[in-house]
């Protein structure tokens, strides 16, 4: 073989073998988003909830991966005017990376869709949603807004107008999983007590902060591989000789991802502070990752100051968007993902001919109003196909009743009642003696005695406390010291003296007046009961409003279930 054509196919070999690891490497990064999505719609969601958002996150991935890989990759081609080819008819190694490479940009846009509709939407209605999603919805979007003869790119709209250009999906992927999701949590409604009866809205907070700004760092993390994985030809061979492909601009996406990124967290907690006085954490947050949207259509072409102005503004639409959809749609979009996906992707989209750099403008060879014709049909092309789809698969679950749970699972939580799991078991089951209780042997065997031990008396008393939560771990010690260490816990809320407090979700505030408490319930026998009141006081007590009460009562009767025993021999 020629020493020469020797050269050029090593060379061709290297940069095949650099450019898949590459890919590989940001399919890894895009995977990994999903644990950020994970923890953020975990957070945002109510306790009793958080184990049905975790199990969609899990079987969105799961299913919808497949079936990409199945139906989705050939629907995409398809629609792409490559024709229909199965993912698995091909021996190629880029056609296997590549597969993989658009199922995770069509997982991230399946998984949005599990905020809007969270705490409320069937199982089974959500996965099959996910299935038609994965298998048709997103990839006739990606086909005709990615491949050379797409309606966008070299097709009817694209070769009329200026052809559409989403560098990494900022509508492709996010602005048409945000509206997927508006549109489905449209359809399913509002969930139970969000809104009163003259249509002002009541705010439920999610249980998890923590989780929410973690997940945010995770997702923003993972976003390097979709925005700057999206530079998928490190390398190329040209004239015999080895040059840089699309790393010749990624510094440029590095640089405007991580701009946008940034003065999306300022401009949402900027607008929030104008709008309530206080810089909203969740806000930052959210408005973080609606910065990241906003500059996904367009890093390889935006100037660095464009990165500042798109970042910023998609950060500060976060609270003006969701408070119009929250209470003039009376949309109840759960994890905002309208205005962190849907309306940032849209504006990033329908920004780049006014932030594009001049150079990029220059090889286009187009004007920014043509550029921004081609923008613009391309967001109404992909808006209008995953409204109308979505619209037809979920107002079909709903017509047959499929769509929602019930009320009474919907108060009991959607951890209960589809998937038979409580997320947080507060107390578990133990085998051995409760704190403070002594072991004592009869003829029959091993008895425990909770209250003491010692033989009991006639009179049996139960003592009920109510008590701040964080003092349960001193009351459950002085209990035990008492000899009284059998109890009942019961988490519940009330309202006396301790006054009501103000709390904020998402910049709007509500009124906090039944407060978080601890029941405890002991019943003793031999213990007087003036010690075991005397002993919980002591441990509750902080000086402050709000300790809370102790009730002493006679009890008639007791029975121990195992051995049947009654009266004070039961307890």
């Amino acid at each position: 073989m020629d020493p020469i054509l020797l050269q050029a196919t090593d060379l061709e070999v290297i940069a095949q073998g650099v450019n898949l690891v590459w890919v590989l490497v940001a399919c890894f990064l895009i995977f990994f988003m999903h644990a950020g999505f994970a923890m953020l719609e975990a957070g945002q969601v109510r306790s009793k909830n958080v184990a049905n958002q975790l199990t969609k996150n899990l079987l969105t991935w799961s299913i919808g991966v497949t079936v990409f890989f199945l139906i989705g990759a050939g629907v995409e081609g398809m629609a792409g005017g490559d024709g229909f080819a199965f993912a698995f008819d091909t021996a190629d190694p880029n056609s296997w990376v590549g597969w993989l490479f658009g199922a995770v940009f069509a997982m991230t846009a399946a998984t949005i869709v599990s905020g809007a509709v969270a705490g409320r939407a069937k199982l089974r209605a959500y996965v099959t949603y996910t299935f038609l999603l994965a298998a048709v919805i997103y990839p006739v979007v990606a086909g005709i807004s990615w491949y050379d003869n797409g309606l966008l790119i070299g097709g009817a709209v694209g070769s009329t107008l200026a052809p559409f250009d989403d560098f990494a999906g900022g509508t492709v992927v996010h602005a048409m999983g945000g509206i997927a999701g508006l549109t489905a949590a449209w359809i399913l409604g509002p969930r139970i007590g969000r809104y009163n009866d003259d249509g002002s809205a009541n705010v439920i907070p999610g249980h998890s902060m923590t989780f929410a700004v973690l997940g945010t760092l995770v997702l923003a993390f993972g976003w390097y591989g979709f925005n700057v994985g999206t530079a998928a030809d490190v390398l190329v061979v040209e004239d015999g000789a080895i040059s840089l492909g699309d790393f010749a601009y990624v510094g440029r996406v590095a640089m405007t991802t991580t701009i946008a990124m940034a003065c999306g967290a300022m401009g949402a907690g900027l607008v929030a502070w104008l709008k309530t006085g206080k810089v909203d954490t969740l806000y930052v947050a959210n408005g973080l990752l609606a910065g990241l949207v906003g500059i996904t259509a367009i890093p390889h072409a935006a100037t660095w100051w464009g990165a500042f102005l798109v970042g910023g503004l998609a950060g500060a639409q976060l609270p003006i968007v969701f408070e119009f959809v929250e209470k003039v749609l009376k949309i109840d979009d759960v994890c905002a993902v309208f205005p962190v996906h849907g309306s940032a992707g849209v504006l990033g989209t329908l920004m780049l001919p006014v932030v594009v750099a001049p150079d990029y403008l220059a090889e286009t060879g187009l004007s920014r109003v043509e550029m921004f014709l081609g923008q613009l049909a391309g967001v109404v092309i992909i808006a209008g196909w995953t409204i109308i789809m979505t619209a037809l698969i979920w107002g079909a679950f709903k017509a047959v009743g499929q769509a929602r749970v019930t009320p009474e699972h919907e108060h009991d939580g959607l951890d209960v009642s589809e998937h038979g799991v409580d997320t947080y078991p507060e107390f578990g089951q133990t085998d051995v003696v409760t704190d403070g209780g002594r072991e004592i042997r009869t003829d029959g065997g091993r008895e425990i005695r909770t209250d003491g031990g010692e033989e009991p008396q006639s009179e049996l008393k139960m003592i009920t406390a109510i008590i701040r939560p964080d003092r349960l771990g001193a009351v459950k010690k002085a209990l035990a010291e008492t000899g009284a260490p059998s109890l009942t816990v019961t988490n519940v809320s009330g309202r006396g003296s301790q006054p009501a407090k103000k709390g904020q979700w998402r910049g709007e505030e509500y009124t906090v007046d039944l407060h978080q408490k601890v029941k405890i319930e002991c019943v003793v026998a031999d213990i007087p009961a003036a010690d075991v009141v005397d002993a919980i006081r002591d441990a509750a007590n902080t000086g402050e409003p709000g300790d809370g009460k102790i009730f002493v009562m006679p009890v008639e009767d007791a029975c121990q279930v195992r051995t049947g025993k009654t009266g004070t021999d039961a307890v």
